[in-house]
C-alpha cells in the first residue's frame, strides 16, 4: 500500500468507523457464538501472497463483527464505561503515524513534553494538590499509564523499596529477604482484584479491611489490622484506598485514612478509576478530599473521559520515589539531557520501556470538548443513573443495594440469589441489553451502569421495560415451581 491507496483506503475507513458507531444501536450488542467460533473461518496460515483491502474489509463484517461484544452501544450496561470520542480516535490515527517510542525525552521530545503538560492540565482540572503538579519545577508529577492495574503494582513496588532501603539504611544488616517476608500491604474488602494481583507479583502479603455498612473502608478498622500486625513482628508499608469501587461505586474514607497512614509511615495509594473523572464536577470534587495525605493517586480517563483507551493518569508527590525504584540507564537509553534536571524519562516511572504517544489523545479531547463540555458529559450520566434509579425505586419487586453516587445503579429483584441469578441469566441470554452482576455481603446483586456516550433517557426506559419483562417470567416460573413443590 503506498501512500495515494492510504489516502482512498483511510478515508474508506473513516466511514466504515462513523458507519458502525451511527448504527450500533441497530447491532445486536452482545454476540452470538461459541468458544473458538473464529478458528474455522481463518485459514490456519497466513497467506503467501498479498491480498486486497476489499477482501479484508469484508472479512471484518463476516468474521470479526459477529463476534464484537458493542461496548459502544446505548444497549450496553455491563462493566463500566469505556471512554470513546472521535477526536481521540483522530488523535490515536496521529499517533499510529507519528510512531514513535517515547521512553526517553530525546526518543521524542513533543511526546515527554506534551504528557507532563497534559497531566498538569488534567490535575488542575481536578483541583489536585500543588505538590502532584510538575509545574516547573515541582518534585511531582503525572504519567500516563496503561491501566489502574499498572498504576496500583508501580505504587505497591515503588513503596517496597523505599521501606526497604529505609529499614536498611537503620539497621544494614537486615536482608531485602527478611525485610520483604514481613511486609504487608491492605486495602478494602471491597477493592478491585488487580490490588491482589499486584500484591502476588510484588511478592508482599494483602490483607483485606472489613467495609462498613455503606462498604467503605474506615479509620477504626485499618487501625485495628495495623496494630495486630505490628504487634506480631509485621511491616505495614501500603495502603490502597479506592474511590468508586467497581462492585457498587463505595467510596472509602480518605479523610480518616489519610492521616492514619500519614502517622504510621504508610504509602497511601488512592485508586478511582472509574470515579476520578466526576472529579471534574464541582458537585463531585468533596469525594476527593483527603487527597492530600496520598502519596500516588490514580484514575482512568479512558474510562469515563472520552479519551480512547488505554490512558490511566497516575500522580505521585515525590517523583524520585519511582526513579530509585525503576531507574536503569545502559549506554543504549542515554543521552545528553538526561542529567541536566531539566527533563522526564518516563521510562523511569513505569514497568514497561516503550510507551505510545497517548497524551495526543487528551490533548485533542481537552481542546474540542473543553472543560465544560466534559462536565456536561459526567453530568449526563449520573442524571441517567439516578433516572434507572427512581425507576427501579417505583417497583415493589425490586430493591437497590447501594447509594448511587455516580453513574452505576446497584438492584436486585427481592428474593434469593437463585432468583437473581436466574433474572441475569434470562436478560443476557436475550442479548437486547448487558448486564454484570456483583456480590454484595453475601448477596447477587446486578448492576447497571451507564457506559455508552450515545446512551439517552430512551434507552435506559427501554432496558428497564426490558428487565420488568424478565422479570415477570421469572417470577412466574418461581412461582409454578413453588406451587409444584407444595402439591
Amino acid at each position: 500500500m503506498n501512500a495515494s491507496e492510504f489516502r482512498r483506503r483511510g478515508k474508506e475507513m473513516v466511514d466504515y468507523m462513523a458507519d458502525y458507531l451511527e448504527g450500533i444501536e441497530g447491532r445486536q450488542v452482545f454476540p452470538d457464538v461459541c468458544p473458538g467460533y473464529l478458528r474455522s473461518l481463518i485459514p490456519t496460515t497466513a497467506p503467501q501472497e498479498p491480498e486486497t483491502f476489499e477482501a479484508i474489509i469484508e472479512d471484518v463484517e463476516k468474521i470479526i463483527m459477529p463476534g464484537v461484544t458493542h461496548w459502544h452501544s446505548p444497549y450496553f450496561f455491563a462493566y463500566f464505561p469505556t471512554a470513546s470520542s472521535y477526536p481521540a480516535m483522530l488523535a490515536d490515527m496521529l499517533c499510529g503515524a507519528i510512531g514513535c517510542i517515547g521512553f526517553s525525552w530525546a526518543a521524542s521530545p513533543a511526546c515527554t513534553e506534551l504528557e507532563t503538560v497534559m497531566m498538569d492540565w488534567l490535575g488542575k482540572m481536578l483541583q489536585l494538590p500543588e505538590a502532584f503538579l510538575a509545574g516547573q519545577a515541582g518534585e511531582g508529577g503525572g504519567v500516563i499509564q496503561g491501566t489502574a492495574s499498572e498504576a496500583t503494582l508501580v505504587a505497591l513496588l515503588a513503596a517496597r523499596t523505599k521501606v526497604t532501603r529505609r529499614l536498611q539504611a537503620a539497621s544494614p544488616e537486615l536482608t531485602q529477604a527478611a525485610i520483604m517476608e514481613k511486609l504487608v500491604a491492605y486495602a478494602s474488602d471491597q477493592a478491585h482484584s488487580s490490588v491482589e494481583k499486584a500484591g502476588l507479583i510484588g511478592g508482599v502479603r494483602l490483607k483485606a479491611i472489613p467495609s462498613d455498612g455503606k462498604f467503605a473502608m474506615r479509620a477504626s478498622a485499618l487501625q485495628e489490622a495495623l496494630e495486630r500486625d505490628k504487634a506480631a513482628g509485621l511491616i505495614p508499608f501500603f495502603v490502597v484506598a479506592t474511590l468508586g469501587t467497581t462492585s457498587c461505586c463505595s467510596f472509602d474514607n480518605l479523610l480518616e485514612v489519610g492521616p492514619i497512614c500519614h502517622e504510621e509511615g504508610l504509602w497511601l495509594h488512592v485508586d478511582a478509576a472509574y470515579a476520578g473523572s466526576a472529579f471534574i464536577c464541582p458537585e463531585f470534587r468533596h469525594l476527593l478530599n483527603g487527597v492530600e495525605f496520598a502519596d500516588s493517586f490514580n484514575f482512568n480517563p479512558h474510562k469515563w473521559l472520552l479519551v480512547n483507551f488505554d490512558c490511566s493518569a497516575m500522580w505521585v508527590k515525590k517523583r524520585t520515589d519511582l526513579t530509585g525504584a525503576f531507574r536503569l540507564d545502559p549506554v543504549y537509553l542515554r543521552h545528553s539531557h538526561q542529567d541536566s534536571g531539566l527533563i522526564t524519562d518516563y521510562r523511569h516511572w513505569q514497568l514497561p520501556l516503550g510507551r505510545r504517544f497517548r497524551s495526543l489523545k487528551m490533548w485533542f479531547v481537552f481542546r474540542m470538548y473543553g472543560v465544560k463540555g466534559l462536565q456536561a458529559y459526567i453530568r449526563k450520566h449520573v442524571q441517567l443513573a439516578h433516572a434507572f434509579e427512581a425507576l427501579v425505586r417505583q417497583d415493589a419487586h425490586f430493591e437497590i443495594c447501594a447509594e448511587v453516587t455516580l453513574g452505576l445503579v446497584c438492584f436486585r429483584l427481592k428474593g434469593s440469589n437463585k432468583l437473581n441469578e436466574a433474572l441475569l441469566e434470562s436478560i443476557n441470554s436475550a442479548k437486547k441489553i448487558h448486564l454484570v452482576p456483583c456480590s454484595l455481603r453475601d448477596q447477587f446483586v446486578l448492576r447497571f451502569a451507564i457506559c455508552s456516550r450515545t446512551v439517552e433517557l430512551a434507552h435506559v426506559q427501554l432496558a428497564w421495560e426490558h428487565i420488568q419483562e424478565m422479570a415477570a417470567v421469572v417470577l412466574r416460573a418461581q412461582g409454578e415451581e413453588k406451587a409444584e413443590i407444595k402439591n
